[in-house]
């Protein structure tokens, strides 16, 4: 990365303007003649004067920026070759919007990585780790700040608020000397105008950045974030007054830390900071955008209470309170900014149900005053439908991806300035309809059982203690046991196969001796590393959500809905419609294979059930929890069957349990009581020497760490290296945990590889806080994105590192 040093982190300035995405119309409009000149002429002759999407999915309809970036990361091609990829999706992004009328459109919502990490660009606010000299930030110290480096490890990276989306916390402290350090805001809003888009530029606002970020290294914990707020403002300022001076007329702040339960000193930073901006943004309107949640009546009045603010964003589809707020009083002349398509989900709209709130919202601020926004930004949602001509005719007529949302948006707008669509309007209910009487959907076998689980506790029958002598007779371990957490590397040729079978290019016969043979090389390769307990390294899995939703019922799959996780990583979630069920076992076959290869225990891999719901689109007629309980017993079918089959050692991970908490605290004992209880029905059954695992990464853990001791599981293993080792601080604290641990000694999506010193240093770290007898070993996650050349080195020097540190006790004793 060392030859790019010399590029900004910033579009390349001379276009080329091509196509990479469609502006398409929910599949339902096809039963009309929308394709004709004058359905297009109707629907695009008005422009609606109120609409507003707050950001929109950056990746590409076929995930583009992601094999640009991987592309520049392997040194296959330029910073050249990757900014003119991310100048063509921008100009892409910006001209659909334009053309299907939206008046709001943001910019400098796109990223090479992260948005939260590209305001700690903005701000210079790079730790001195990365050895930055100071002027414009270039893409080999953004990288490495995101990905690390061969000589530094990558900054935390954790869950943007309840999403299964990653931000790189920023590290801050007293001794920060921030500067205007890069350009980008002001370089993409100029970007936008030469293309002839007026955008609204963005910027994640200054308290949530700072609520966002953490105490450097070495500074006190107890160091407050906010003290920061005047170091900061000064670089708003001077991004607040190029924007002006380049001809933006509105700029929009994401603040969503405003939903959550803040103190007084939190809300007067809000106060404080808007007050001091107020001068810079004289001449500007400004938008304050909230989502993911209600507003709390406190956070509401400050914020409505802002001079320098012309309007105000909700998600008014998650936060369905805020609309008594705004009902209760909304300040006169300012705009309110309703966010009434759904940005999280990929459901259609129920225009009419939408259009009755915004109606009344109409009557309360005016209808020059309302704009019809989307919840939150698209990022989360999938790009377009025009990409699924394979999926389910009916389903497709149900859903609406990240285009189609655009097209409801402006369809809402233009019915409001009473140009409403009624061909749209009528397709639209006509999918509302066929989606509630849909047979399909319903299966009453299952929903009576689930609704059967909710009287009983389903505990196992011994304490956790009793069950660890019974595993231990059976699986003789020794002292500190090393483990991987399932996957293994991904390779080429590996996906080659896969999809090859699926496209029918492959028999199943060559099909299964290609999956064997990857299996044997994974397992003989852990016996040589001498690791104690095994995996087969799901080389017959996509991703841990969709292969088990592949085999469930109640699920449709896309071809092409990725979502960006973090990074270049993407993700297809599933599409959770109707009643879930297991017809057949799922995993039994492969585990089997790969436990007859060894002697050593051969760990089957499940995904929970929490995991499962929180990372797939999950229907939103039926209570969640309901839809939790049905997974629950789908895969409480798959344990017993794999314990049936002799595999004693069984990992359910639920990486997505904490990203699930809700953000009001009010409502956390209601999800943690449904989400622990459906992580214990999948296992409830099964014997006392039967081991059950379970795993978790990159989320806040430690103020859930009595409901992760409340999921009865054996072990656990859990993301700690890449947060400063931030869970051990629990166990510091005095909090008593009896079961199997493994907190993870070295950060996976990282190339960096770790020394045999520095993961002892690590281990004997967490024996300062944890016993002996129950310590565990292992990465911090899944090998799956990392190649073999790094996979080989840094899990033989793991296993070398619990092998000197047995050593060392048997020497003591």
């Amino acid at each position: 990365m060392n030859q790019v040093s010399q590029h900004i982190l910033a579009p390349f300035t001379s276009l080329r303007v091509i196509s990479v995405g469609s502006l398409s119309f929910p599949s339902s409009l096809t039963t009309s003649n929308f394709n004709s000149p004058p359905f297009l002429l109707r629907y695009f002759s008005v422009r609606a004067m109120a609409s507003h999407v707050v950001g929109y999915p950056r990746m590409g309809p076929k995930r583009e920026l992601k094999f640009a970036l991987e592309s520049f990361w392997d040194g296959k091609s330029s910073a050249e070759d990757l900014q003119n990829v991310a100048a063509d999706l921008r100009s892409s992004i910006w001209k659909q919007m334009s053309d299907a009328g939206i008046k709001f459109i943001p910019s400098n919502t796109f990223s090479y990585y992260d948005q939260v990490l590209d305001t700690t660009a903005m701000l210079g606010a790079v730790p001195p780790r990365y050895g930055w000299n100071g002027g414009e930030i270039g893409f080999d110290v953004y990288f490495s700040m995101a990905r690390g480096n061969a000589s530094v490890p990558a900054m935390e990276m954790t869950k943007w608020f309840d999403t299964n989306y990653h931000y790189i916390v920023p590290e801050l402290g007293p001794e920060v000397n921030f500067s205007y350090a890069s350009h980008k805001a002001v370089i993409e809003y100029k970007e936008a105008k030469a293309l002839g888009v007026d955008t609204v530029p963005v910027l994640v606002g200054p308290v949530s950045y700072l609520l966002l970020s953490k105490p450097a290294k070495g500074v006190e914990k107890s160091f407050s974030l906010l003290s920061l707020i005047d170091k900061i403002l000064p670089i708003y300022q001077e991004v607040v007054a190029e924007l002006k001076a380049a001809g933006a007329t509105w700029i929009q702040f994401d603040e969503p830390k405003l939903v959550m339960d803040l103190g007084v000193h939190e809300l007067q930073a809000f106060t404080h900071a808007y007050s001091a901006l107020e001068a810079s943004l004289s001449g500007l309107n400004v938008l304050i955008e909230t989502y993911f949640a209600d507003v709390p009546v406190e956070a509401y009045k400050t914020l409505i209470s802002l001079k320098s603010v012309t309007g105000f964003g909700f998600d008014l589809v998650r936060g369905t309170k805020t609309l008594d707020l705004i009902k209760g009083g909304f300040p006169s002349g300012k705009y309110l900014f309703a966010g009434v398509v759904d940005g999280r989900n990929i459901w259609a709209n129920d225009l009419a149900s939408s259009l009755s709130v915004l109606h009344a919202l109409e009557g309360i601020v005016g209808k020059d005053k309302l704009v019809v926004s989307t919840s939150c930004s698209l990022l989360h949602t999938a790009v377009d439908l025009v990409n699924e001509p394979k999926l389910d005719k009916e389903i497709k007529s149900w859903l609406a991806f990240a285009a189609q949302k655009v097209v409801e948006v402006n369809a809402l707008a233009k019915a409001l300035s009473g140009q409403k669509d009624g061909e749209f309007f009528s397709a639209n209910a006509a999918a509302q309809a066929s989606r509630k009487s849909s047979p399909r959907v319903t299966n009453e076998a299952v929903q009576q059982a689930a609704a059967a689980l909710k009287g009983s506790d389903h505990r196992r029958a011994t304490n956790v203690s009793d069950r660890l002598d019974a595993q231990q007779k059976k699986l003789n371990l020794p002292i500190l046991p090393t483990t991987t957490i399932g996957s293994f590397p991904q390779t080429l040729e590996l996906r080659r196969v896969r999809r090859e079978y699926k496209a029918k290019k492959v028999s199943e016969e060559d099909y299964v001796e290609a999956i064997k043979k990857e299996i044997n090389k994974v397992v003989k390769l852990q016996e040589e590393l001498d690791i104690d307990v095994l995996v087969h390294g799901e080389p017959e899995r996509n991703d841990m959500v969709e292969y088990f939703g592949e085999q469930l019922s109640g699920f449709a799959f896309t071809a092409n809905g990725w979502v960006q996780s973090y990074g270049s990583r993407c993700v297809k979630p599933p599409i959770i419609y109707g009643d879930v069920s297991r017809p057949k076992a799922m995993t039994v076959f492969w585990s089997s294979l790969a436990q007859s290869m060894t002697k050593r225990p051969m760990k089957g891999m499940l995904t929970g059930p929490v995991t499962i719901l929180n990372w797939s689109f999950v229907r939103n007629d039926q209570p969640r929890f309901e839809t939790c309980y049905q997974i629950a017993l789908a895969i409480k079918d798959e344990v017993e069957d794999l314990e049936k089959a002799g595999i004693t050692v069984i990992q359910i991970d639920e990486a997505a349990l904490r990203e699930g908490l809700p953000l009001r605290k009010s409502e956390h004992a209601f999800y943690l009581n449904w989400a622990v209880h459906s992580f214990r029905i999948t296992n409830c059954g099964v014997e006392d020497s039967t081991q059950i695992h379970t795993h978790m990464c990159y989320s806040n853990f430690n103020d859930i760490i009595h409901s992760i001791i409340d999921m009865d599981a054996d072990v656990i293993t859990i993301e700690n290296s890449r947060s400063d080792e931030k869970l051990l601080s629990v166990f510091r604290e005095g909090v008593k945990y009896g079961a199997g641990i493994g907190p993870g000694v070295y950060d996976i999506h990282s190339p960096r590889i770790p020394s045999e010193e520095e993961i002892a240093d690590r281990v004997e770290k967490m024996l300062a806080v944890l016993e002996s007898n129950i310590l565990w070993v292992n990465p911090d996650c899944g090998l799956k994105t990392r190649k073999y050349a790094e996979v080989k080195p840094a899990l033989s020097n793991m296993v070398a590192a619990a092998k000197r540190l047995r050593t060392k006790f048997a020497s003591s004793q």
